[in-house]
Parts: structure tokens; sequence; C-alpha cells
């Protein structure tokens, strides 16, 4: 998919945070010969009300309007003055995340790319609200990266060439591989497959016939052995999926961590100096959300580096 994608969605937030995700953007159009195309979702003053009169200033949503074709429209130039590109843009109405979400689904777009900054009053902490609703809505992948101060740095290289790919075993989980894939192979990337494994925990034993350094000595060697079973069967789980990369003459490198938080151990491995990462997210909603929480949603909240996250088409 990613050698041959013929439109990146990039979402222009009209502000310096949101433009923080038009180099990346702009890299990876540039590197799959995709059309790079902006979108700026207006949303329309609603009718406001003084002395029990409702009124709604048109002239006032109009010149807003026009501001904001006119900001797409300069973007636009520039972005093309830096690339070859074909570079387009759309201004739309309507609320932010249903809109975007339906004109990537029409417009077919194959990645969306914007940055983690919330628009609006509360901002939904760090994880801005439309890009926390757009993870669990979009059936294409999402590209989520985090702004910082400053105009936004066009003149270095910003694809990451290292990938951190976590998997689980599960089935779901697997359906990141080939986009991970597909991405090493267009930028060049080399990939570590990373598998989290949490520590075992001892059983019931009997004590009876034992003295109580033997029975410690017992309970540690089973755990030790389970343990060690565990990650075994871990490490020849990434050696498998290891051979799909091998293929492609992409450089992988594979590694197993005992980590009772997941989302520890994967922004652990960030840390140590990957570029990217990649995440399925089961898409949780609601309230099993709110009292489970969730892998990626920890990894996007805690790393600095872009986060590549994809709903399971079949969850």
């Amino acid at each position: 998919m990613w050698a041959r994608l013929p439109r990146i969605l990039a979402n222009a937030a009209g502000s310096p945070f949101g433009e923080h995700a038009l180099p990346l953007a702009l890299a990876l159009a540039r590197k799959a010969g995709a059309t790079l195309h902006l979108v700026h979702v207006h949303s329309p003053l609603t009718a406001m009300y003084l002395e029990g009169a409702g009124f709604l200033d048109e002239s006032l949503d109009a010149h807003l309007l026009q501001q904001e074709q006119d900001y797409l429209d300069t973007v636009v130039r520039r972005l093309t003055d830096l690339a070859p590109v074909v570079v387009t843009s759309e201004l739309l109405e309507g609320g932010i995340t249903h809109t975007l979400a339906e004109h990537a689904v029409q417009t077919r777009a194959d990645l969306v790319v914007m940055t983690t900054h919330g628009r609006g009053a509360l901002g939904r902490f760090w994880l801005g609200s439309v890009a926390d609703e757009l993870v669990r809505r979009l059936p294409m992948p999402l590209l989520l990266i985090r702004p910082h101060q400053g105009a936004p740095d066009f003149s270095t290289d910003p694809l990451p060439r290292h990938l951190l790919l976590p998997l689980d075993g599960a089935a779901l989980g697997e359906q990141m591989i080939d986009t991970a894939l597909a991405y090493a192979r267009l930028t060049g990337a080399e990939v570590t497959l990373l598998r989290v494994v949490k520590p075992v925990l001892p059983g019931t034993y009997s004590i009876e016939g034992y003295t109580v350094d033997e029975m410690v000595r017992s309970v540690v060697d089973r755990i030790e052995q389970l343990q060690r079973h565990v990650g075994h069967a871990a490490e020849e789980y990434l050696g498998r999926v290891a051979i799909r990369f091998h293929e492609k003459g992409i450089p992988v490198q594979t590694k197993v961590v005992v980590e009772q938080q997941p989302a520890v151990a994967i922004l652990r491995a960030a840390e140590a100096g990957a570029g990217m990462i990649a995440l399925e997210t089961h898409g949780r909603k609601g309230l099993a959300r709110l009292l489970l929480g969730s892998v990626a949603d920890k990894v996007i909240r805690g790393t600095s580096v872009p986060v590549l996250v994809h709903r399971p088409l079949n969850p």
C-alpha cells in the first residue's frame, strides 16, 4: 500500500501546532509519489442569543470562511514550493471529527496525518479531542505527531528511520504488520519487533514436608522456569514474524521484555532510539476505555515520537 499511495490526507488545523504535521506528511507524499490533500474544517458560527432574540452574524461567518480559504491557499503554495508534490486542498464545514472522518472515507485516503493538539475550550488533556476520537473511527491508518513550540521545520528530513512495532501475538494486532512492512520498504527504515510479556506469578504450593528454604527455592525455580518458557515462546513468535521482513530485505531485530505494564515497556523501548511507533488499537469506547485504559492511549500520550495507529477492521 505505501509504495503506491495515491492520497495522503493532512488536517491543516490553522495554527502553528497543527502545521507540525506537514513536514512529515510532505516527506511521505514525496517519497511515495502521492497526492497530499490538505483539509481544514470550518465550524459555522451558531446562533447566539441576546435578551431572548436570536441572531446569526452571517457576515462574520463569511469573513472567517474567506480567511480560512486564504490560509489554505497560502499553505498549498508554500508546500508546492518546497517539494515536487501535487498538493490539493479543501475547506469543509461541519463538526470537525465527523467531517474529517467522513471526508477521509469518501476520498479514499490511504493515510491521515495530523498533530495531537486539541481544539476547543477543554482540549482533552494532552491528546486532542479530535485525534482522540479519530483513532477510534477511521478505517485507515492515522499518523499522529506531537507538536512543539515554534514553527515547523522543513529544512531536515523528518522521515523516521527506525520503526518500533509492538506485537501481542493476537491476530488483531498483526494487522499492523503489513503497514509496517510497507513503510519500511518505502523509507528504508529498520524495524524492531517488540513483544511484552508479563511477569509469571507464583501459584499455590503445598508446604508439607518442605523447609522454608526448600520451599522458597522450589517456588523461585518454578517461576524462573515458567518465565523462561514464556520468553522462549515470545522469541519464537517474533522470529516467525521477522521472516516476513527478512524476505523483503528489511533490517529487523526482535526484542522480548518482561514488564507488567505493556505501555511502560513500549515507551522505554522507543526512548532507546525508535523514530516512530506503529500500533494496532482495539478502539475502546466509553466506560470500558475509562476503566481499563488502552495501551495505545498511554503510548500516544507518553511519547514524543510520531505514532502510527490503526483500528482493526474486524475488532
